[in-house]
């Protein structure tokens, strides 16, 4: 068993190459520095250290890796799938070998317990196996027979696609964007969130060791308003695919608009977890608990509103706040911490603003509500915030409408089973749901009439790979998952062919 004092000592060792030389990009199959390069530095959010300091690409750059996955394509194309399904296993066995190292690094990088990042870097891993087995049937279609004539459907990899993945969890939602791509027959460039660039380069590392195809996988560091736009708007580029907030993806689907580019995003959410009174109590306890406390609260698909029947409200309330009291605020690396501190001081900022928005809003702070210092000296370093409850509040409020995007629950009263509904729809977000009833028939109803892509009844966030996952009006547009991500990183062709039999209409012959 670790112990905080080894993981510390082992990701001190594993952060030391980030520390002594400079971060830059992967283009065609070389780490690359160029000449000249802007910097800027990567702090920790564990006590906002320096942990390296990272190359800002440029257009050229941007260029550079698109031309590379372009030229690359047509062979990476042209492989067998069952080629593809062998390399994409031998890099998911390379991502295993390093995953402690992959944890570590990516608890320094963005302050995640390394609780979560342990399991995150084993579902990375995952995730190549699952599309891997999937190559050899990527192109696979469909057939459709009429009397005269029979139809066939047929898929192609669409070309080479951008990337651009958030800085939460960025390992996992990395591999859970690029595996199904590079197996589809796409070649890739990614561009990972300036906030925690270093897993992104072990990724890159991993593809290399792997024996990825130079130019198949390419990889630039830098920011949204240059990087970014200029992956958006390159000509080589067919398809985006964007996990980030609600604000970025209107202009990246603006930035791709004049090349017609195919969009994938995923944004975000202030989803509910609504529970009535005939619900199983501890269970739907431990998992309110857990959808909006775990991975810091900066998750999409957190549970940030609940919605609680007023029979059980003041007994639910009770038991929730004594468990958000006992929450384990500490440093990322102590395996006994739940909550982490926050990315950055930004996003720190963004979340305590909520904490006067509340009291402006007329809410009340049944827990916490305010910044704290770092668990480990007591100190003001890290970006830490108290694990927070608002209660008695109303869906019109700010902090019922808005993605806090961190460890703040909302709790709202409802009566009946058609204002649960009403409340729950109330809002511009539709990416998840959750809905705790020992009533199958109501939950059937309430899934049929809840506005989001994705709901699961008495149970929390449990993802089945084959099964579609995203959202509706504000938190996106398309679905990943099993055959849902290779239908948008591939083109479906359709052929028909004539039996010989049927009549064909003549025009200009002789009576």
């Amino acid at each position: 068993m670790t112990t905080f004092k080894s993981n510390v000592s082992a990701a001190e060792e594993f952060l030391a190459k980030f520390k002594n030389q400079t971060i830059g990009h992967f283009i065609n199959g070389e780490m690359v520095v160029p000449s000249g390069s802007e910097l800027f530095e990567n702090l920790s959010p564990v006590d906002k250290s320096v942990v390296g300091k990272v190359a800002v690409a440029t257009e050229r750059e941007v260029d550079q890796a698109c031309e590379a996955a372009r030229d690359a394509f047509p062979a990476w194309r042209d492989m067998p799938g069952s080629e593809r399904r062998k390399l994409l296993h031998h890099f998911a066995d390379k991502i295993e070998e390093r995953a402690d190292e992959i944890a570590l690094i990516e608890s320094m990088d963005t302050g995640q317990p390394i609780k979560f990042m342990k399991k995150a870097a084993i579902r990375g891993a995952a995730n190549f196996r699952f599309f891997a087995d999937k190559a050899p049937e990527a192109t696979a279609g469909s057939s459709s027979f009429q009397e005269e004539h029979t139809n066939f459907t047929s898929r192609s990899p669409i070309g080479a696609v951008g990337i651009i993945t958030p800085w939460n969890t960025p390992f996992m939602l990395s591999t859970w964007k690029i595996a199904p791509a590079l197996a589809a027959g796409c070649t890739v460039v990614h561009k990972p969130a300036e906030l925690s660039p270093m897993t992104a380069m072990l990724l890159a590392e991993i593809a290399k060791d792997a024996g990825i195809p130079n130019g198949v996988w390419n990889t630039i560091n830098g920011f949204g308003q240059v990087a970014g736009k200029r992956l958006s708007e390159h000509p080589d580029i067919k398809a985006i695919a964007l996990v980030g907030s609600s604000i970025t993806g209107p202009l990246i689907m603006k930035q791709g608009a004049d090349t017609l580019k195919r969009m994938h995003l995923e944004l975000g959410g202030k989803n509910p977890v609504i529970v009535f009174d005939d619900a199983d109590f501890d269970r739907a306890l431990d998992a309110v608990v857990f959808m909006i406390y775990s991975l810091n609260g900066e998750r999409c698909t957190s549970s940030s509103r609940l919605l609680v029947q007023s029979g059980i409200k003041d007994k639910f309330l009770a038991a929730l706040a004594k468990r958000v009291a006992n929450l384990q605020v500490g440093h990322p690396l102590d395996p006994n911490t739940e909550i982490g501190p926050m990315i950055g001081q930004v996003h720190y900022d963004k979340v305590n603003s909520y904490f006067s928005v509340a009291k402006d809003d007329g809410a009340e702070t049944l827990v916490g509500g305010a910044p704290c210092g770092s668990p480990v000296n007591g100190t003001e370093e890290g970006y830490y915030v108290e694990p927070t409850l608002f209660v008695e509040a109303k869906n019109n409020m700010r902090i019922a409408q808005e993605e806090i995007f961190g460890p703040v629950l909302t709790a709202i009263e409802f009566d009946a089973e058609d204002e649960a509904i009403k409340l729950a729809n109330d809002i511009e977000f539709g990416l998840a749901g959750y809905i705790w009833t020992n009533d199958s028939g109501r939950g059937m109803r309430l899934a049929r009439s809840i506005e989001a892509g994705m709901l699961w009844v008495n149970s929390e966030n449990n993802r089945n790979l084959p099964s579609p996952f995203g959202g509706v009006k504000m938190s996106g547009v398309g679905r990943d998952g099993g055959d849902y991500s290779f239908d948008f990183y591939m083109e479906t062709k359709n052929v028909c062919v004539a039996l010989g039999t049927h009549k064909i209409p003549v025009l200009g012959g002789l009576s």
